[in-house]
């Protein structure tokens, strides 16, 4: 028998990805951005394509079908049916998206089919929101479950729930365009300063420092929240569906002040404002959760779209005991839709069995570019940038890594394959030692070269996590907010000061603490990230603790890093004190490369 071969895509939005099915199992999948190094990179992913197929080492002849994640031709409809109803004060928005479809968005057919050069036949669209839920639903260890997707827009939807049992998956209700959940928070992002798309995470972050006071105005002024969590949007405040200004001046007005000028100080109104929509979120994620457990009377749920990586809702949701269990498809946004687009065909053309998942088909993210522990181009390209490094085996690496965080250094780790999504699960991780109270400002500031207010998530040991956090079962994709233990916690008090806040002590793991006592989790286990896990082991037998702070090996403003020779670059140019990459180590103060050339 032939192995099956699916290819899915997503493109020309944010974040293009491409994902590579075998047999119903994902073999590779990877963002655009990671490899042509542009944040978010919409463009037509032929890079990350490519990697799926010499991953594999086929070639297009072997793929079955390609899979595109939405309708381009129903978007296309929506905008332009959006635009003429608001006519004729979308005149502006006609004459800025016409030009970007009529060139491009609107002949992704005729692209597609160009840059694979494959057949006709062999390419298949699937809606926008499908294609999320299947993300969603085929990599969980459920075999049935309720699932809810919910984002900015698709093709018309913005949130659906529905039925998944077996193979199968159906939708039963929707939400449309211009009413989005998602939307809302995204003009939320951009009245405190921050870019769609992109900030929505900062916002999310910034949220704790502020007090709800907005709350009951926005349920009042901006939308009306169903007791089944629909919702609508009182388009006075909006420009969307006339303009491609997502907020318009009366939506300043309502609150008094303008929108936060980027990178200026954050002033507390503006936490103030960010409380005040999380809150709000949180509401509706409940009341939309109760409305379809009632409806499906599921005891499990599965979700994706971006709204389902805001980790403070998902924490309160798992918290409510609403649904027994939670999955959520780390990839949430629409990079991960090119996975569910492809397990979609397989499933449904195949008539192929979906298994209780014995083992996470998501392998942990781990589906991306590999750095191999030793590679003779790799040294090439390393010595040419100065790199001067230490070998070391697998099994000497994880104690020198625990030995170096224990001494308050930092150290990056890029080995092995990349991970998929917005989360470094330990492969492309900056870990840290948790317990230094300056570590939170110190890596902020020059390491990540950015806002000082922003969290760091914990990673520990999987057994351990009822120690230090309120939480039991796993959390391997870090998109859980959950509290830290009580007796770990130390009282302080707010300031008007966000910065003096951020670095408060809050706990005896003041780095990864957030001011509302709460961290992002990541749970890790022997068998799934065996390498991570025995840097938190041998961590734990040298200090006593467990936990190490986690988060991502970038700078800001950038991917990231994919290549070794990306994760030296990075290394060079930030505060970083030792980096490994593959079985190198290298220390900062040894290097012969010039920063400046990084």
């Amino acid at each position: 028998m032939n192995d099956v071969y699916i290819l899915g895509i997503s493109a020309f939005y944010h974040n293009s990805a491409a994902a590579l099915i075998k047999n119903g199992k994902i073999v590779a999948a990877s963002e655009e951005e990671r490899f042509t190094r542009i944040k978010g990179d919409s463009s037509f992913p032929i890079n990350s394509i490519m990697f799926c197929l010499e991953k594999e080492n086929i070639d297009f002849s072997s793929v079955e079908k390609v899979v595109y994640y939405e309708d381009s031709s129903r978007k296309f409809g929506r905008i332009l049916t959006t635009i003429m109803l608001n006519s004729p004060f979308s005149v502006t928005q006609f004459f800025e998206s016409m030009p970007v479809w009529l060139g491009e968005k609107l002949w992704i057919r005729r692209k597609i089919l160009k840059e694979l050069n494959i057949e006709s036949r062999k390419l298949v669209f699937l809606p926008h929101h499908l294609s999320h839920a299947a993300s969603a639903y085929y990599p969980s260890p459920f075999n049935e479950a309720a699932v809810l997707t919910v984002d900015g827009v698709g093709e018309w939807t913005t949130a659906s729930y529905g039925i998944c049992k077996e193979s199968n998956i159906t939708l039963l209700k929707e939400m449309q365009f211009p009413n989005s959940i998602g939307l809302l928070y995204s003009a939320f992002t951009l009245y405190t300063g921050f870019k769609i798309n992109n900030g929505e995470y900062k916002m999310m972050g910034l949220a704790p420092y502020g007090e709800p006071k907005y709350a009951q105005l926005i349920k009042t002024k901006l939308i009306k929240i169903g007791e089944d969590g629909s919702v609508v949007l009182n388009q006075k405040y909006f420009g969307y569906t006339r303009s491609l200004n997502t907020i318009n001046s009366k939506f300043e007005e309502l609150f008094g002040k303008p929108k936060r000028k980027p990178e200026s100080e954050i002033e507390p109104f503006y936490a103030d404002i960010a409380a005040s929509i999380q809150v709000v979120t949180d509401e509706i994620i409940l009341k939309i959760a109760k409305h379809i457990q009632v409806e499906t009377k599921m005891k499990n749920i599965v979700l994706a779209g971006g709204v389902a990586l805001n980790i403070t809702a998902m924490g309160k949701l798992r918290a409510s005991g609403i649904f027994e269990n939670i999955w959520i498809q780390p990839a949430a946004g629409d990079s991960g839709a090119s996975v569910g687009a492809a397990l979609y065909v397989y499933y449904q053309e195949k008539k192929a069995e979906k298994k209780i998942n014995s083992e996470d088909i998501m392998k942990n993210s781990f589906l991306g570019y590999n750095i191999e522990d030793s590679n003779a181009q790799d040294d090439k390209e390393l010595e040419a940038l100065g790199g001067v490094w230490t070998k070391l085996s697998s099994k000497e690496l994880p104690e020198k890594i625990a030995q170096l965080i224990s001494e308050g250094k930092v150290v990056a780790v890029a080995r092995k394959r990349a991970e998929f999504g917005p989360r470094a699960l330990g492969n492309r991780s900056i870990l840290a030692d948790a317990r230094r109270e300056d570590m939170l400002r110190h890596l902020n500031l020059s390491i990540k070269f950015r806002e000082g207010f922003r969290p760091f998530a914990p990673a520990v040991i999987e057994e351990d996590c009822q120690k230090y956090f309120d939480f039991s079962g796993k959390s391997p994709y870090m998109l859980f907010a959950v509290p830290v233990k009580e007796e770990r916690r130390v009282p302080s008090e707010k300031t008007e000061n966000i910065l003096k806040n951020a670095v408060a002590v809050r706990s005896d793991i003041p780095a990864v603490t957030h001011i509302d006592y709460s961290a992002r989790v990541q749970t890790v286990n022997k068998n799934d990230c065996p390498f991570f896990y025995d840097i938190l082991k041998s961590f734990k037998e040298k200090t006593g603790c467990s936990v190490v702070i986690n988060t991502s090996f970038n700078v800001r403003s950038e991917p990231i890093v994919n290549t070794a020779v990306d994760a030296y670059k990075c290394f060079m140019k930030s505060g970083i004190d030792f980096a490994v990459i593959g079985n190198r180590l290298f220390e900062k103060s040894k290097q012969k490369g010039d920063e400046k050339n990084a």
